[in-house]
């Protein structure tokens, strides 16, 4: 999780969790970076805290028992059911009563006194921001669903997923920046989806490795591509079939969800305009290189971040009412 530490006395001090929050965020590559210059300054702790609340979660149900290990360390927090973390053969169920514990974390963050460093900045961000629960327990449960399964049968079971692993997070962000309506979440969730959709068809050959997969089990059998040929790193016509099939689904997300960009002001629109050309511009690359994305990563260089915040900012300012591109173009 970063080389932070809170493990000393000042640990439930607010401003030495808003510290380690800080640290965290910064220790961690994102596609763009997170607290950016992009985000008002006295916004940009709020950030740090919901982000650093975020990277915990996911570090709880993907972390190597090592690396929890080291992270629970850091942060001055060992609960109970980290007893069994070093020796467990099989992490799950440890991982799952760890999440467990962090639900009480969050429990204390909204009544009463949390004891981890991350909780403490939140519940400070909380108050000030009105957030409610939900979109945090939605994240729990999706780092749950992490270590239950590893197969998703439909599409319709992946969206759920989708729904508490990467909604809540753009759900939070709008929190943050005085966004309530209804309208506004709804769009930021196609764009998450849309995001979280780019990110596995990227790495689809990583989770493989990690003994997941992502692609719905019904669009695999409709193409004719086995798990059997994923297996093995088949890249056939079927496979190429296949993954433009699911770069276009989420292409169509992005494509509806552009619209929350014109419903933004200040800085948080070309922020949330930059995230979403981000995640165009990855499945821009899964077709450049032929859909094949089992032996090559598609990646953006950082020449190509750089070129897209240009050209995103200068179709914002300079030519008003242009929209980043979600096509192939």
């Amino acid at each position: 999780m970063g080389r932070v530490t809170a493990a000393d006395p000042r640990v439930h001090s607010r401003e030495a969790a808003y510290r380690y929050c800080e640290g965290l965020a910064r220790t961690h590559y994102e596609n763009f970076t997170v607290g950016s210059m992009l985000i008002p300054r006295a916004t940009r702790r709020y950030v740090h805290a919901v982000y650093a609340y975020c990277r915990w979660v996911d570090d709880l149900g993907d972390e190597s028992a090592q690396g929890l290990s080291k992270s629970l360390g850091q942060a001055g927090w060992r609960p109970p059911a980290a007893a069994g973390l070093e020796s467990a053969t099989d992490l799950r169920p440890v991982k799952l009563d760890l999440l467990d514990a962090w639900e009480g974390e969050l429990d204390a963050c909204y009544a009463g006194e949390p004891s981890h460093p991350v909780m403490v900045a939140l519940q400070d961000t909380v108050r000030r921001f009105d957030i409610p629960r939900e979109p945090f327990l939605k994240l729990i449960e999706a780092n749950r669903m992490e270590q239950r399964r590893d197969r998703y049968a439909t599409y319709q079971e992946l969206a759920h997923y989708c729904d508490h692993s990467a909604n809540p997070v753009g759900r939070l962000f709008l929190y943050l920046f005085g966004y309530r309506d209804e309208e506004r979440q709804r769009l930021s969730d196609l764009t998450c989806t849309a995001l979280q959709l780019a990110n596995f068809w990227q790495d689809v050959a990583r989770d493989y490795r990690m003994g997941r997969i992502y692609i719905p089990m019904e669009d695999m059998a409709r193409f004719g591509y086995g798990e059997g040929d994923l297996a093995q790193g088949v890249v056939s016509d079927e496979f190429r079939r296949l993954m433009a099939f699911q770069v276009d689904r989420a292409r169509t997300l992005f494509q509806e969800g552009l619209e929350l960009v014109d419903t933004l002001d200040g800085r948080i629109r070309l922020d949330v305009a930059l995230f979403t050309a981000g995640g165009a511009a990855v499945l821009r690359a899964i077709e450049k290189q032929g859909y094949d994305v089992l032996t090559r990563r598609p990646s953006l260089s950082r020449t190509r971040k750089a070129l897209l915040f240009l050209s995103t900012w200068a179709r914002m300012h300079l030519l008003p009412g242009r929209r980043p591109s979600s096509g192939r173009t």
